[in-house]
């Protein structure tokens, strides 16, 4: 059922650091779960750093290069950084659907529909989380990773979202086994690497129209 409030929309034009950002969506969160303040999407860049969700493991960090933050996302240890697109949804699946995973595919296709404006398939895996890209040109079997997704729930609102790598530095990936992912076969990409001059604001209109048609929400500046 289609909320009666609007979801917000809100983009930063700087970066915004990562505890700042995780107090900002808290104290949201918080208030959406008391009926005080409306849904809310929020599109962002961090300054290069480094998240380890709830099952992520120190081995994965190879390389101390940028800050590391423990969050209380699902998943493990991730990049973010400029070039990247974080959004960030703080949704009431309570009013919606209180369903996890049914959730987490609403976020995957969200990012799917996303990618196809840039005639980019994206797909998923069910052993690896994310959206993923074929990538014949590297060899058989070679796919990279384009897409993160890590969710948390408090009081069946939704924290953390997406990110989609649209022009970051990819070596900064380097310094990390990217989701405790190690075979050699998958790797990280952008839509830039893969060919495409596209902007921020590109994505972002993209994210915008592809939202609606996942969610069936209307969306308010």
């Amino acid at each position: 059922m289609e909320p009666a409030i609007p979801v917000h929309w809100r983009i930063s034009d700087s970066q915004v650091p990562y505890p700042e950002a995780v107090a900002t969506m808290e104290a949201r969160a918080s208030a959406i779960a008391a009926g005080e303040a409306a849904e809310l999407v929020w599109l962002l860049e961090h300054p290069p750093l480094y998240t380890c969700g709830t099952s992520g493991k120190s081995s994965d960090l190879l390389e101390s290069r940028f800050p590391m933050f423990a969050t209380g996302r699902g998943g493990q240890i991730t990049y973010h950084g400029p070039g990247q697109r974080v959004a960030y949804a703080m949704l009431d699946l309570k009013r919606r659907r209180p369903d996890v995973r049914a959730y987490v595919a609403g976020l995957e296709q969200w990012i799917i529909e996303t990618l196809a404006h840039f005639n980019v398939r994206g797909e998923r895996r069910e052993d690896r989380v994310g959206v993923w890209v074929a990538r014949p040109d590297k060899g058989p079997g070679c796919e990279d990773k384009i897409a993160a997704i890590g969710v948390r729930l408090r009081r069946w609102v939704s924290l953390h979202g997406i990110a989609i790598n649209v022009e970051p530095d990819l070596s900064h990936f380097s310094a990390i086994i990217p989701c405790g992912i190690t075979d050699p076969r998958y790797g990280v990409t952008s839509l830039v690497d893969l060919g495409l001059p596209v902007t921020m604001d590109d994505v972002d209109t993209a994210l915008r129209a592809a939202f609606g048609q996942v969610f069936g929400l209307s969306i308010t500046v």
